[in-house]
């Protein structure tokens, strides 16, 4: 097997990428701009994956080389994984184009749960001899302050089998899917959307860790009241199975409530304007459980608490709400159309709540 390349070796490229590698038995050349964390990484050699709860033994990963892009090397490398943020994406992309040799064929796989993360980096990479997939993360990550990450003891990394063109990697551990887009919309809509739930309104019980908002008694009923909901109206859209898509919403549950896993409301209620689009996770499945019929009313609670949502580090979202009304920011971001059911159920709630 080739020398397999993980761009960003922050705590998906090293401690849920790499572990996955490492795993597998594979050598693998990090490569990160981030010089301090490069010396870091040389000078130690290794690093630890800990896992939530102790439910495993934690993993040694030492089967690695580090570099900045000056020294990258690609020669020997058929498999690369990019686990940056999304709007790194385009820089990640002009080096790789610089980089990549005409004679073989590169296969990319980006980690990162953006807007079609693949298509920004294909566009930038601009390249014929290069096969750009995406994958979905579901595994959560925590850095603990040193190089030794905490991580959930999630098995796969899927990705989308049609972008990859055919190829199928060696390491068992990726998953290729078929119609990735719909498996997307399933996560989007499933785990986010609980996310959200949990999130926002745990903040506005104030709450600042994730474990305990996820297990008040109040959250914990709106939650699954909307698992059921959506499991149902996605069967409906989709064609899923009952049962299968009743055992993905529990593995989100369990890994929600799961009080071992360290984290905080602030990090998943970060950055409210992206998550509030049509698409997105709270008005998307909103916008499929009305088509049905269903009871959107935890989600309107959720995207009215969202509304308010205020905390340090949020400029552009604060200069969003200083610079529109309410209804605005639902038309403008929700795409939702003034005076109807939705937009009217939302303000509704936003203006019992304030």
């Amino acid at each position: 097997m080739s020398k397999i390349t993980i761009i960003g070796a922050g705590k998906t490229g090293r401690g849920f990428v790499g572990r996955l590698m490492a795993e597998a038995g594979v050598f693998v050349q990090y490569i990160d701009k981030d010089s301090e964390l490069v010396d870091r990484m040389t000078e130690k050699g290794s690093f630890d994956v800990n896992f939530f709860g102790n439910v495993r033994e934690k993993i040694t990963v030492s089967d690695f080389e580090i570099t900045n892009w000056e020294n990258a090397d690609f020669s020997d490398t058929e498999l690369i994984f990019v686990s940056v943020c999304g709007p790194n994406l385009k820089d990640v992309g002009a080096e790789l184009k610089k980089r990549l040799k005409s004679d073989r064929h590169y296969y990319i796989i980006t980690c990162e749960n953006a807007s079609k993360p693949s298509k920004t980096l294909k566009d930038a990479i601009d390249l014929p001899n290069v096969s750009v997939s995406e994958a979905t993360v579901f595994c959560t990550t925590i850095e603990d302050g040193r190089l030794d990450i905490n991580s959930e003891n999630y098995p796969y990394l899927q990705c989308d089998a049609e972008l990859l063109e055919g190829y199928i990697p060696e390491i068992k551990s990726v998953k290729p899917v078929e119609n990735f887009g719909n498996f997307l919309t399933r996560k989007l809509f499933t785990y986010n959307a609980a996310s959200c739930i949990i999130a926002y309104l745990g903040w506005k019980k104030g709450y600042t860790d994730y474990g305990q908002a996820a297990n008040d008694e109040e959250i914990l009923e709106l939650l699954d009241k909307n698992y059921e909901i959506t499991n149902r109206v996605l069967c409906k859209e989709f064609g899923y199975d009952e049962k299968d898509q009743a055992e993905f919403a529990l593995l989100s549950r369990n890994k929600f409530t799961d009080t071992t896993i360290v984290d905080t409301v602030a990090r998943n209620a970060r950055q409210p304007q992206r998550k509030l689009g049509k698409a997105e996770r709270i008005i998307g499945p909103m916008l499929v459980i009305d088509k049905y019929g269903e009871d959107t009313s935890v989600l309107e609670q959720t995207a009215a608490v969202m509304l308010m949502y205020t905390n340090d580090g949020e400029e552009e979202w604060d200069e969003i709400r200083n610079s529109n009304t309410t209804g605005e920011i639902l038309e403008k971001i929700c795409g939702l159309e003034k005076g109807s059911k939705l937009y009217n159920g939302i303000l509704e709630y936003y203006n019992k709540m304030s």
